[in-house]
């Protein structure tokens, strides 16, 4: 297959990337390089991942429709795997303008595109933010979701919506996938595995939000790039799907399970909950079992083990 990958610099990105090079897809890689965390670091995963195979880099911006009409000029795409964003909820609630332009605008500028190319396959991510505050669990995809709380949320659920809109208008195939907090090696540095791990081997202490008692569904990077191979290789016309562990881990669990990881006894400043945060993710995987194949094979104790050898060993790069 000939692919379009929208961010392939970031960290799942160019986990993807190099997974599609590895099994013979050619690879065509559209990436803003921006400063959300130092562009150096994408820098290198664009490194890691030519030294897998070849592939083409395109550096600009999903909001530049003119850009994006270059790229597509070149050749004739198989799929459009879309994981470009504006990550994080925090952050979007300080600047929700940018994130409804690069995650909305950006989004319909990739389908509107991939319609006048007749590109049959359209991926793209999604989140577990949309799910919001529910108070049941686990998650699955047929519940109703019209109250998020943070605007990277809101962002995430009218990208799924556009999706379907253009999947009813156009025929286009479009999966989108609901990924439950990604983390290993080559991780986001603002996300707390990263933070912790960090701050930890530095002797520094680390904040923990709210009383311990928050639940995350942790998804290791590996399997959650096997859930996007399938969902490119899937025939579903219009479908979304969560990508999760289903073993949520408690915070005071995980801030433990770190410290045991790096060998040392964890200082902790407690802080209250912050806006737009959830009180718990729990993924229900059983649709992406029966119709991808999918299901999460790494358990947290053995992945933050690894993120913990990697960040050990590539330290110096976030410095």
């Amino acid at each position: 297959m000939n692919i379009l990958l929208t961010g392939g610099a970031g960290f799942i990105g160019s986990h993807t990337a190099r997974a599609l090079l590895r099994r013979g897809d050619a690879v065509t890689i559209i990436d803003e390089f921006n400063d959300y965390y130092a562009p150096r670091v994408k820098r290198h995963n664009i490194e890691q991942t030519r030294a897998v195979g070849p592939c083409t880099v395109h550096e600009g911006d999903i909001r530049d429709l003119a850009f994006l009409r270059t790229v597509l000029q070149g050749a004739p795409f198989d799929a459009v795997c879309h994981l470009a964003a504006r990550a994080g909820v925090r952050p979007s609630i300080a600047q929700p303008f940018l994130y409804e332009q690069v995650n909305v605008l950006g989004t319909l500028h990739l389908l509107q595109l991939a319609v006048e190319h007749k590109i049959p396959q359209f991926v793209y991510a999604s989140s577990s933010s949309v799910y919001g505050n529910l108070p049941t669990a686990p998650f699955r995809e047929d519940m109703q979701l019209d109250q998020p709380i943070s605007p990277y949320a809101a962002t995430k659920k009218a990208c799924e919506l556009l999706a379907h809109t253009y999947h009813h208008l156009y025929g286009m195939r479009c999966i989108g996938l609901r990924f439950f907090t990604v983390y290993g090696p080559a991780g986001r540095p603002d996300m707390a595995p990263f933070i912790f791990t960090r701050n930890m081997l530095e002797g520094r202490p680390i904040q923990q939000f709210g009383d311990g008692s928050s639940l995350r569904d942790y998804t290791y990077i590996d399997d959650i790039v096997a859930g996007i191979l399938a969902a490119l290789d899937c025939a579903c016309a219009c479908e979304i799907f969560n990508l999760g562990n289903c073993r949520p881990i408690r915070l005071d669990a995980f801030i433990q399970h770190i410290a045991d990881a790096v060998g040392v006894t964890p200082i902790i400043e407690r802080q209250p909950m912050q806006p737009g945060d959830v009180q718990m993710t729990c993924a229900d995987t059983a649709k992406a079992q029966a119709l991808l194949g999918f299901k999460a094979a790494v358990p947290f104790e053995l992945g933050i083990r690894q993120f913990v050898a990697w960040y050990r060993a590539h330290a110096d790069l976030y410095r």
